[in-house]
């Protein structure tokens, strides 16, 4: 089971971005995630005519290594460290390692 999913709100805690917050736009299979307005990076952009795409500089989020994020706990209003517990039902789900609290429902 992944410990950071698409749709998470996640905590950079290392790099040029570090304390900054933003939900998870996509995880890619090498487990590298793409976080909104996070690792920001300009990129000159020849225009194509042919394929309408507009010259100029455009801003694009690179994706980040999932050890330098943590999920964000909204009860802490800290980034927390994330454990896979079985319910008694069969399920598989992550829980916040600092209280325990269930992060799927």
């Amino acid at each position: 089971m992944q410990r950071i999913k698409q749709g998470d709100e996640v905590v950079v805690i290392a790099g040029k971005d570090k304390g900054r917050r933003g939900n998870v736009m996509k995880v890619f299979p090498d487990g590298k995630l793409v976080v909104e307005n996070v690792n920001v990076a300009r990129k000159h952009q020849k225009p194509n005519p042919q394929a309408g795409v507009a010259g100029g500089i455009i801003e694009k989020e690179k994706p980040l290594e999932p050890s330098n994020v943590m999920l964000y706990n909204p009860t802490t209003s800290k980034g927390d460290r994330v454990g896979v517990r079985k319910l008694s039902d069969g399920r598989k789900v992550r829980f916040f390692k600092s209280n325990g609290e269930v992060v799927d429902r």
